[in-house]
């Protein structure tokens, strides 16, 4: 562990990569929390631990965190390589910061805002902007990933054959079913997300990782 740790601090510019995926996935949970207000979905996990959260009876930010520790554990059994700062960082504030931000808006904003679907559609290009580029910024200062994303590394490394991409969609869609099967929203948002999330994320990172120099 001790080794480990120190590997990650030596990484070239730590401390610009560490406030990047720190800040990332606080932005993450600001943009979620402005996809749940437009309610046309939102990414596949998200859609999963909202549906599942909600029937349980528990807050988003404490299910999340629950949900990513067990999965955590299976991820250093099978997959440590895929831990980092960034790992810890996404279990927890990207759940509690989703729910922080619902509660902001739930305080300032009128009621019946996003009854409009003009109003719905304004947010959710900048929202999805938004989400987008702090995903690709957490993913690739390449401090570690979430538990969620590294099942799917975890599955491409047993199955080299298969394409990542087709691996990251057959895991985002199984994700979705179980949403759907919990009585979560699954929206066109969802499903577009379910499609073009992963390629996406990583054309937009590419870019990034040329301006923090992550390579």
């Amino acid at each position: 562990m001790k080794k480990f740790i120190q590997g990650m601090y030596q990484k070239k510019n730590f401390g610009v990569r560490l406030a990047a995926v720190i800040l990332s996935v606080i932005v993450m949970g600001f943009a979620l929390s402005l996809l749940v207000l437009v309610d046309l979905g939102t990414d596949p996990c998200t859609s999963m631990n909202l549906a599942i959260s909600e029937k349980i009876g528990m807050g988003i930010g404490n299910w999340q965190a629950l949900l990513n520790t067990i999965i955590f554990v299976f991820v250093i059994l099978l997959g440590r390589e895929n831990i980092g700062f960034g790992t810890l960082a996404n279990m927890f504030l990207v759940g509690y910061s989703l729910q922080f931000f619902s509660w902001v808006w739930d305080k300032i904003l009128p009621a019946g805002l996003f009854d409009s679907m003009a109003v719905r559609i304004l947010v959710l290009i900048p929202a999805l902007a938004i989400f987008v580029v702090s995903a690709a910024v957490y993913m690739d200062v390449k401090l570690g990933t979430a538990p969620y994303d590294a099942i799917a590394f975890i599955i491409a490394k047993w199955m080299p054959k298969v394409p990542f991409r087709l691996i990251r969609m057959a895991f985002d869609f199984t994700v979705i079913v179980i949403a759907f099967l919990f009585g979560g929203k699954i929206g066109i948002v969802t499903i577009l997300m379910g499609f073009t999330l992963g390629p996406v994320i990583g054309a937009v990172g590419e870019k990034i990782g040329r301006f923090i120099e992550c390579d």
